[in-house]
């Protein structure tokens, strides 16, 4: 049985590497023809970090990325409204990671050449449909340099990302993802860390700043890698009209807003002068779909549940589908009962997260009540929202997500060692 993967970002390639840990033929096509490391920071969650644990890369992660010890919300005046650990640092048995998108992707892409026969990783293979073989299997028809390629298999599995081909095919009548009314900057910057292996965000729900470090600190200057997000709301009546998804643009757009957000403790105006390139994302996600799985294809990653980031899941939410779906196809072969048997466990949990993410459910959602309670000032944030109210808000959005400490600590693993 040959598993062929349409697209070779973070969950495709996490999915390659689980089906070669388990003895099962896949072969991965590409859009891109020379992969590079696109992107800026990411956080890989202590579930998605046991993965890659268990799939034996975990030692890639400290060349790449600083382990997350603490996650801080602060109002619109730099006030601390919630701080908490992370990680080992809260009691899990796995860290959490922030990192380069990209050079996780790429330190992907070099261990599954490694590990994969060689001609099983095709770059330069962009998706653009399929159809089901008359005698059973699938034909995946790809646009390459040298013309339309057809490939043939027992399973399809979209892993295309956002403008997912395989998606469309499976839904035609979907349209476009569909704009929240936020708009993200995004740079990372050599700088001193506010603060070592911490996370901030910084704002309401109207305008935030987020920052962490994704690479270790010089020694001798101090300096690190330092991601920023800059999020500003509009009017979303008349959509998204730009052409570009990620297109580079000024700081001038949106500095002006954040002018006086230097809150001495963290300087976010100096942190956006320093970025030499931004760039610019419309916060997008899609409804919950109805089916993944049709016949011989499923899908995963962004391709299958495109969300708002909040709490930092994306990534993670496409290394759990992998895995996920690695543990069907050893449940019940590399078979289209394995396809429906992932779907029905996964999909549900998609869903979930994406509608309370768009109910404001998240973890950084408390910046609107903080916000909408006091404006931003206080003496005491627990005259505004009690402690208690904060974690229990925080412990709702784990379980959402899958991250409950003591059942993700006691669960078996997702594939056995």
């Amino acid at each position: 049985m040959t598993v062929l993967i349409a697209g070779g970002g973070i969950a495709g390639l996490t999915l390659a590497l689980t089906c070669r840990q388990i003895g099962v033929d896949v072969r991965v096509f590409e859009s891109v023809r020379a992969p590079g490391p696109l992107g800026v920071g990411i956080n890989l969650q202590p579930n998605a970090v046991r993965e890659l644990d268990e799939l034996g890369l975990v030692d890639l992660l400290p060349a790449i990325g600083v382990e997350t010890r603490e996650f801080g919300l602060y109002s619109t005046h730099g006030l601390e409204i919630w701080r908490e650990p992370r990680g080992r640092a809260a009691g899990y048995r796995w860290p959490q990671y922030s990192v380069h998108r990209g050079e996780l992707q790429m330190a992907l892409w070099r261990e599954t050449l490694a590990r994969l026969p060689e001609g099983c990783v095709v770059p330069g293979a962009r998706a653009m449909g399929w159809e089901e073989r008359p005698g059973g299997g699938v034909r995946l028809h790809l646009q390459t340099p040298n013309g339309p390629r057809v490939e043939e298999g027992d399973l399809l599995i979209g892993a295309d990302g956002l403008h997912s081909a395989i998606r469309a095919s499976l839904h035609p009548t979907e349209g476009p993802p569909i704009w929240s009314g936020c708009v993200l900057w995004r740079a990372a910057v050599r700088a001193r860390p506010f603060r070592h292996a911490s996370m901030a965000v910084i704002g309401s729900m109207d305008q935030r700043f987020v920052t962490y470090t994704i690479s270790p600190e010089d020694p001798q200057t101090g300096e690190a890698l330092v991601n920023w997000i800059a999020e500003l709301r509009y009017d979303a009546s008349g959509g998204w009209t730009r052409e570009d998804w990620n297109r580079e643009v000024a700081a001038d757009v949106f500095l002006p807003q954040f002018e006086d957000w230097d809150f001495g403790w963290i300087d976010c105006p100096g942190f956006i002068r320093m970025a030499d390139r931004v760039f610019e994302y419309p916060m997008v996600d899609r409804d919950p779909l109805p089916f993944w799985t049709q016949g011989p294809t499923t899908l995963i990653g962004d391709a299958a549940h495109i969300m708002w980031p909040v709490g930092s899941n994306g990534a993670s939410q496409g290394i759990m589908d992998a895995r996920k779906l690695g543990r069907a196809f050893l449940d019940h072969g590399a078979t289209r009962e394995a396809l429906l048997a992932y779907e029905a466990e996964q999909r549900p949990a998609a869903e979930r997260m994406i509608l309370a993410a768009r109910a404001q459910q998240g973890p950084d959602a408390l910046l609107g009540v903080v916000q909408d309670r006091s404006g931003g000032r206080f003496d005491s944030v627990d005259d505004v929202v009690p402690t208690a109210e904060m974690a229990a808000w925080q412990d709702r959005w784990k379980g959402v997500a899958g991250l409950a400490r003591e059942t993700l600590n006691g669960a078996p693993p997702v594939v056995p060692v």
